[in-house]
């Protein structure tokens, strides 16, 4: 009869490891389950041996297959997309929650997985826990696909015996944020396709049209008007130096990236964005229901809430509210509430700091957290539903009065010409 190697979690959370001589994983897993403990892997010990004589017989053992793979196949350990990864973890959540052990979900979404380089990670994260390693530990070794907050409450769901309801959380997390994303990119799409199309319009009119007005200019005995002038001016300039104003463009977006890589640019362009208007409260929404939906899901995880606070302040994802956070740990680090440096912020509205306090008071905090991340989703759908409806009439407005504009200037000379003609054919009539 086979034997098992299990790798179990207690009620207190400590792990317990052994061997069961049994016929199937499946009763290995019953049998686990009987004892009162969580399984958190569960392999047969005769394919586990002969793994590890396979590794120690190659020299360099995991590193260099590593590194074969890289060179093989270049670009299969890339970044995964947000998308992919959360539906992994919702599949992850569905397998371990119906009493699945870890290790064989992995396998099982490993030979499912389409997108390559998620499907080389879950290879990974299988042969480390194969070799020993817990699955928190196995996905910190990721650190470019799976984040902090991803392995810390991970961790905590192994510690607390509770890895299944963890995942659970952890799903619904990245589910919401690509909810959130997903609208805002919905809302931006008209307004960018406008802009787009109404840059091409204007290069078509300062390259083809206009050009063909000044050839008509140029037989009239007529004065230019000032504004006709710089229209002109302009289309000389976008005709005549294309390249060097698509250089000038290139070279200014690219003084401001590096602008941003800087404490001090990056601070500057996050207040003001905070400060523009109707983008402006979009983004203060989106930085406050990001902060409690994080805060919120790592403390009712079972994260400390210094350890918490730490992960946010690193994926607040804005320079003031990570600030702002960073003012929060050290008042809770000495002791305080969070309440008062929140308030000290300026950044988050009194509803929030009173909602939070509350929260502190009747010890309800991760609950009260998720509740005002729920209520300014809502308020960044409508917010996002408004800007969205208020930059539309903008855009095509503005789109008018610049081709109006263009139009109004090349027929400016041709009206001065038929004025002129007019009081001139009126002379010698009389």
């Amino acid at each position: 009869m086979p034997k098992y190697n299990y790798v179990a979690l207690d009620a207190r959370g400590n792990e317990t490891k052994g061997t069961l001589e049994v016929a199937t994983q499946n009763e290995a897993i019953g049998r686990v389950k009987e004892m009162g403990l969580f399984p958190t892997k569960i392999a047969e010990a005769e394919k586990i041996q002969e793994k590890q004589v396979g590794k120690k017989a190659r020299p360099g053992g995991k590193k260099k297959g590593k590194l074969d793979i890289q060179i093989k196949i270049p670009g299969l350990t890339g970044r995964v997309k947000q998308k992919v990864l959360t539906a992994f973890t919702r599949q992850l959540a569905t397998l371990v929650d119906a009493g699945l052990p870890l290790l064989r979900g992995l396998r099982v979404l490993e030979k499912q997985e389409r997108n390559a380089a998620l499907k080389n990670i879950l290879g990974d994260l299988a042969l480390a826990i194969e070799g020993g390693s817990t699955f928190s530990e196995a996905l910190a070794q990721h650190p470019k696909t799976f984040n902090r907050l991803f392995v810390n409450m991970v961790k905590a769901g192994e510690l607390g015996g509770v890895l299944e309801v963890v995942l659970k959380r952890l799903a619904e997390f990245s589910e919401k944020a690509e909810k959130i994303k997903g609208k805002i990119k919905a809302a931006l799409f008209y307004p960018i396709a406008v802009l787009i199309v109404a840059s091409g319009i204007l290069i078509l009119l300062l390259t083809f049209v206009v050009p063909r007005f000044r050839e008509v200019f140029a037989g009239m005995d007529v004065k230019m008007p000032d504004f006709t002038l710089f229209v002109l001016a302009v289309s000389d300039m976008v005709r005549l130096h294309i390249l060097q104003t698509l250089g000038i463009i290139v070279v200014v977006w690219v003084l401001f990236l590096l602008f941003l890589k800087t404490k001090i640019g990056r601070l500057i362009w996050d207040k003001i964005k905070l400060k523009m208007p109707a983008i402006g409260p979009v983004i203060s929404k989106i930085a406050i229901s990001r902060f409690t939906r994080t805060l919120g899901t790592l403390v009712s995880s079972g994260v400390p809430i210094l350890q918490a606070l730490t992960i946010v302040k690193e994926t607040a994802g804005n320079v003031i509210i990570s600030n702002a956070v960073g003012k929060v740990h050290e008042s809770v680090k000495e002791g305080e509430t969070i309440t008062a440096p929140l308030e000290s912020s300026g950044v988050f509205p009194p509803m929030v700091v009173s909602m939070v306090d509350v929260g502190e008071q009747t010890g309800a905090l991760p609950e009260m957290l998720l509740r005002i991340a729920d209520n300014y989703e809502e308020e960044v759908d409508n917010a996002v539903a408004a800007m969205t409806s208020l930059l539309e009439p903008i855009m095509i407005v503005a789109l008018a009065l610049i081709v109006g504009s263009i139009v109004i200037a090349m027929f400016l000379p041709l009206i001065a010409m038929i004025t002129q003609m007019s009081g001139g054919g009126g002379g010698p009539g009389e």
